[in-house]
């Protein structure tokens, strides 16, 4: 089977998310070419599990001081270029295309009429699950940005649906510790606004790594860090706790190995947005709606709740998706979810509208057929 696996470039979760699935691939001697769009060539690193990928600048949504802007996303966007990038990406060759929310695999798919299954968190979007603030627009970019045969959502929790737990790396040689130090990862908001907030709780150790640092460097309590994949996964192991933004894959990987999550949501990403409030009501994370130090010395004062554990999310899958019966996945369903061990407090804070067990039955979503 030939695979084409397409994955959004922007930020670095689903670039994560794809390195677990390359990692399960490669380990059942499966044949996979990647393709990436959302940033610039230059600045992907530590790409060496992929290959010989392909690159594009694809869409991708402009963010300042912590929020989406809309307008400069709309303007910024080349749709001539995007329109010539998916005319140019040939799936003759291919049996199937993967797809974590990558727009021109996608509509080259559909165009050339090739079977593409989503896998990513947006496609949990699709169903019928908690959400805040969801606008129009909201719906319109999760169901077509990059549309896919049919989807298999990744959330926190399955809410009776076709919904998979996270991909999370399965096997770590780093020792799990707690030194008292706090990793901060927030790549969308203004730098500067971080390190005044962090420098006013000086008897605490923050690393912190964002896209505009260039080089290392230390000021008092804070250590600032350029952007470093083997860095960053030493100082998540080591640290007690996070403060991240509202994405997906960090706070997946946070909670799988026991760490306490402050979160800051992207403001006018509802899926942000949704992904805080998810959390905060399993009882696995705080948020804040501004970088403010009420907020953060609150978090202070807590401690973990405990660890999420998480099967090999992607190995499964990956079998799946190589013994070519797409349409039937109810087996894998169940049975990576009767994996999944949670602490004591979600089941105490989940409401009864959502409890910890899964259904008889579930049904595929498949929004597109040819």
């Amino acid at each position: 089977m030939k695979i084409l696996y397409g994955v959004q470039g922007t930020g670095n979760g689903h670039i994560s998310r794809a390195r677990e699935m390359a990692r399960a691939f490669k380990q059942l001697g499966a044949e996979v070419d990647f393709y990436f769009s959302g940033r610039a060539s230059e600045h992907y690193f530590d790409m060496d599990c992929f290959g010989h990928y392909q690159s594009s600048a694809g869409l991708t949504f402009v963010s300042e001081n912590g929020q989406v802007e809309r307008w400069k996303t709309v303007i910024q966007s080349q749709p001539s270029q995007f329109l010539s990038d998916v005319k140019g990406c040939d799936l003759r060759h291919y049996d199937v295309v993967l797809n974590d929310f990558e727009p021109i695999t996608a509509w080259a798919a559909k165009q050339q009429k090739v079977h593409s299954i989503g896998i990513s968190h947006q496609c949990a979007f699709l169903h019928a699950i908690p959400k805040v603030n969801e606008s129009w627009f909201d719906r319109g970019v999760t169901r077509y940005f990059a549309p896919t045969s049919q989807q298999l959502g990744l959330h926190w929790h399955h809410f009776g649906q076709m919904i998979l737990p996270p991909i999370v790396p399965s096997i770590t040689q780093l020792q799990i510790t707690n030194d008292g130090s706090v990793l901060v990862y927030l790549p969308f908001e203004n730098v500067a606004q971080v390190q005044a907030l962090l420098s006013r709780f000086n008897h605490v150790k923050f690393y912190c790594y964002h896209p505009c640092i260039e080089s290392d460097f230390d000021d008092e309590n804070i250590c600032f860090r350029r952007l470093s994949r083997k860095g960053f996964h030493h100082r998540l192991h080591q640290c007690a706790g996070v403060i991240a933004n509202g994405g997906f894959e960090l706070p997946s990987e946070a909670i799988g190995l026991g760490k306490k999550l402050l979160l800051k949501p992207l403001q006018g990403q509802y899926e942000q947005q949704s992904n805080v409030a998810m959390l905060e009501l399993m009882g696995l994370a705080q948020s804040m709606d501004n970088l403010t130090p009420a907020s953060l010395h609150r978090w202070l004062e807590t401690y973990s709740v405990g660890q999420v554990i998480f099967p090999d999310v992607a190995l499964h899958i990956a079998r799946w998706v190589l013994e070519g019966e797409w349409y039937h996945c109810d087996e894998l369903w169940k049975h990576l979810w009767r994996q999944v061990v949670f602490p004591d407090v979600v089941s105490e804070n989940m409401t009864e509208n959502y409890p910890l067990t899964w259904n008889s039955h579930c049904s595929l979503l498949i929004t597109d057929t040819y």
